[in-house]
Order: structure tokens, then sequence, then C-alpha cells
């Protein structure tokens, strides 16, 4: 037995961008129910993006709505479209992926999203399975169920076009190869964000050149990352990761400007309709304890309530009364020396990954030695006895000098 209708759609909308088009989502709806058949809801996952963070959640969560109302989750990991390499807000042509790189992404991208999603009602399919064994004839007669002029409607080809930078006749096949995806599984409602609008309708017009029902699109925001500003992406530095550790999670959330904790709290959690409106106000008149509330949230859903709570003691521990942490890793650094510059010890002790990275801390002042700050790249750090080295908000290393005779 399914949800009534509106029971359904109440959840199916929260947080959402668009339906395209509502009106058929309920007529779906309605033949589930009626006939007591879930639908086949699915979601292309990028395999070139392994590492989930709580932006990848946004879509994850929305398919693990349809899952709690008794549909059929499809992930399809997207191996051979990987070595198209999605055009999706590009700027330019994207590095394509190996098969082999692709799969071992799929797998890694299959186990956390299984952190959100339930392991109930769940396929996950390899594009490969149908794509690959499409012969060139075949290919020529997809392609020609698409218009030149109808591909550079999109707005990053048009954009590219329109500033001279080459766009590759193979990216015109990656919205083909994705709406092959729906095709193959007779799709009846695709997720993606904002930026997949575009392949998502391309779907829909494939799916009635085959003789299908077109599959209903639904687009879900793109999380602004921690900074504020930019999409959340790791290469930026602004992400909050789905598998970071308890510390990770609730320090990164306290870090989120106030405007977005709303948001925050509606696309990254399943707390009530209810709770919403209470925290609105709260936001605005404690946003810090609605922040505080937030990380303690997400530490729950990805750890434990345990977990929450020792990441929330040891955040106060840190930073608000500016205590150490209660385990710190210990370096053993074995030398001859009187004294080391700040720079090859940050290196040597592997705290940053090039030196480079060790001059840009400590110009910033991210780097202090028993809570004295360094600020110069050229300072000399004494030898002579055990020091606690702390590098950015979160690394600390206690460094254990032990002299070669």
């Amino acid at each position: 037995m399914f949800p009534s209708l509106n029971e359904q759609m109440d959840l199916i909308k929260r947080g959402v961008s668009e339906i395209i088009p509502e009106d058929s989502l309920v007529e779906k709806l309605e033949k589930s129910i009626k006939l007591n058949k879930p639908l086949i809801v699915k979601l292309g996952c990028d395999p070139s993006r392994p590492d989930l963070h709580l932006g990848h959640s946004v879509v994850l969560r929305k398919l693990r709505h349809f899952q709690d109302l008794g549909h059929e989750a499809v992930l399809i990991i997207g191996d051979f479209t990987g070595m198209i390499g999605d055009p999706s807000g590009r700027s330019k042509t994207r590095p394509a992926l190996t098969l082999e790189e692709t799969r071992k992404n799929g797998q890694t991208y299959f186990e956390q999203a299984t952190k959100i999603l339930s392991t109930r009602r769940i396929k996950m399919l390899y594009n490969s399975e149908w794509l690959s064994k499409m012969t060139f004839a075949e290919v020529i007669v997809l392609a020609s169920k698409y218009t030149v002029a109808r591909m550079l409607e999109r707005d990053d080809f048009e954009k590219r076009y329109r500033e001279g930078e080459p766009i590759s006749i193979h990216e015109f096949l990656y919205p083909l190869a994705q709406a092959m995806d729906s095709v193959a599984i007779k799709a009846d409602v695709e997720l993606g964000g904002t930026d997949q609008k575009f392949n998502l309708l391309v779907g829909r017009d494939i799916q009635r050149e085959f003789g299908q029902e077109p599959q209903v699109a639904i687009t879900m925001p793109i999380l602004t990352g921690i900074d504020g500003v930019e999409k959340m992406s790791k290469s930026l530095d602004n992400y909050i990761g789905i598998s970071d550790p308890p510390n990770e999670i609730y320090g990164k959330t306290l870090s989120i400007p106030d405007e977005l904790i709303y948001d925050y709290f509606l696309l990254t959690t399943d707390v009530s309709d209810k709770q919403l409106s209470k925290l609105k106000e709260e936001i605005n008149t404690k946003p810090r304890d609605a922040k505080r509330l937030l990380a303690r949230t997400l530490v729950k859903m990805y750890w434990s309530e345990d977990a929450a709570l020792q990441a929330e003691s040891e955040f106060d521990r840190l930073f608000v009364r500016k205590e150490l942490p209660e385990i710190i890793d210990e370096y053993i650094l074995k030398t001859s020396e009187k004294e080391m510059n700040i720079i090859n010890l940050l290196y040597e002790t592997k705290l940053v990954s090039s030196k480079s990275e060790a001059r840009r801390l400590i110009e910033q002042g991210g780097v202090s030695i028993d809570g004295n700050r360094i600020s110069d790249i050229n300072e000399n750090i004494p030898l002579e006895s055990n020091f606690v080295l702390k590098v950015g908000k979160r690394k600390f290393l206690k460094i254990t000098i032990q002299k070669d005779n």
C-alpha cells in the first residue's frame, strides 16, 4: 500500500526547484496507487567524483524520499558516459575517464550513497550494459532524433560557441546517451540538480521518440558551500564530506554563514516541516544555537548521537575554552640539530602536502606552536624540548624530540 496522493506530493515537493511537468507526476502517482505498482525513479551518478559531500546528498535524499514512499530507486552509474565526460556547467571539454576508473569510482559512490539510501528497493546499474552494445548505425539513428540548434539552446554550449571555445561532437552525444539510460530502464521519474535540467528534458524527448511515456524531470537546488559563495565542491575546499569524521562535520558546519542555515536544514536533513517553521524564528534570533543543532543533526545522521555529542564537546574544548584535544597524534622527530625551519618542520611531519602550502598557511596565520602563532616563514624552531604543533583549525600534532647520538 502506498501513502495517499497528497502525502506523497507533500514529501516529493519538499525543497525541489522544479517538477516538469507536475500534472504528469500526479497522473503517474495516481496510476501507481491504483495498480499498486512502484514508480521507477532514476538518478544518474557521475563516476568522476567518487567522494560524496552534502551537495550530492541533496538529490540522494530526494531519491530516499521516493524509496520511503514505496517506489523503486535506480542508480545509473555512468561508466560508459564517464568516458565522454558530462559537459554540464563546463567552459571547456572535460577530460574522459577509462572504463576501469569509472567502475572503481562507481563502486565507491554506491558504498557512500547507501549511507543515505535504503538498501531495499534499489538497483545499481552500469550504463555500459546497453550503451556499449549500440552499433554505429544505431548511434546515427539516435543522433538524428535531435538537432544542433536544440543542443545549442543549452547554456554552457551556447556560451562556449559564442566565445569561440571548442565543442567536440562527442559532447553532443552525452545528453543523448544519458537519455538512452532512461529508455533502457523505462524511467518514470528522473532526478538531478538544476544544472542537469537540459539533460533530463532530453531524456523526455528521446523516450517519446522510442514510444515510451516521457519521464517526469525533478530538479533540486545546488547547495552553496560552507564559504557561502560557490557551490559545494571538493576542489574549492568548501565542502562537508558525508564520510568526514564527526569532528570535521561538526566544525565545518559551524563555519557556514547564518543565511545558509535554513537551506541546509531543508535540503540536507529530514527535520519535520513543523520544526522547520520553528527554526526560521530561531535562526533570526539565535543563529548560533540553530547552527549547533544543525551540526549535531548532521553528525547524528552519518555517525551516531553519541558521536554528535562528543564532537560538540570536543569543539567546545578547542574553540570555546581554547584547550587542547584529549587525544593528539604523536610524531617522533629524530634529529641531532638544535633547530629546524618551520616550513621544513611542517613538510617533514606531513601536516602539509607541499612547502608552498606550508608558506601559505604561515602567511595566513594558520600555524602555531604551543599556542603561539608563527608568522615568519623563515623562523627556526628550537628542538630542545617537546611541543604541540597546530595547523589550521583542527590539526594538532605532538612533536617528541629524540636526539640522535
